[in-house]
Parts: structure tokens; sequence; C-alpha cells
């Protein structure tokens, strides 16, 4: 799945699934300014998790649910897109369309 995520835009920087608590990334080697891989795990591993949770339940309140999660770092966007299971994380660099991609994956996971 996540060689068939890649394919969706050359935009995309690293791929993230936590899945039923196991996570798989796999990264591009030609990016700049990329954080390391370790960041990246603990961001997957705590962070995300952390943000979805959050914003999931303040979503239920009177929002209409939570569909995406967007972050807009300095170097790159990170979309979120929360599962039953877990959720799968797309870093994109900063002059894409980090929605439309959004669009893409969420259209390749139904």
């Amino acid at each position: 799945m996540i060689d068939e995520i890649f394919g969706l835009s050359n935009a995309i920087r690293y791929v993230a699934i936590y899945k039923n608590g196991e996570l798989i990334m796999k990264s591009r080697t030609d990016t700049a300014n990329a954080s390391s891989s370790e960041s990246d795990r603990y961001e997957e591993l705590l962070v995300n998790p952390t943000l979805l949770t959050l914003t999931t339940q303040r979503g239920r309140i009177d929002c209409g649910g939570l569909d995406y999660l967007l972050v807009r770092y300095g170097n790159f966007f990170q979309f979120v897109l929360p599962k039953k299971w877990g959720h799968v994380s797309v870093c994109i660099e900063t002059e894409a369309d980090p929605i439309k991609i959004g669009d893409a994956l969420k259209n390749l996971l139904r």
C-alpha cells in the first residue's frame, strides 16, 4: 500500500501507516530539509495519535466529526487520515496542494 500512496504524487516525502499498534514507514531519499527518521517515528507514535484523539473528540461535539488533520510545518505539510484501526500519515512538499493529495489518498483507501 505504501508504494501505491507514493504513486499518488512526486511531492510525497514519506508515508506512515499506524495500524493496530504497528508502525510502518517509508521515506524518499532525495528530500531537502527532511526531519530525522527518529523524529518522524515519534510523530507517528505520539503526536499524531494525540492530535487525532483531541480533534476527533472536538469534532464530535458540534462540528460534524473529523475528516482529516492537516498540519503545516515550516518545511512540509503533514496530512493525517484517521482510520478505525489507526491512521495513515503523508508528508507533503510545501509547493504541492495537500488537499488534492489528501483527497487522492482518501479515494485510494476507500
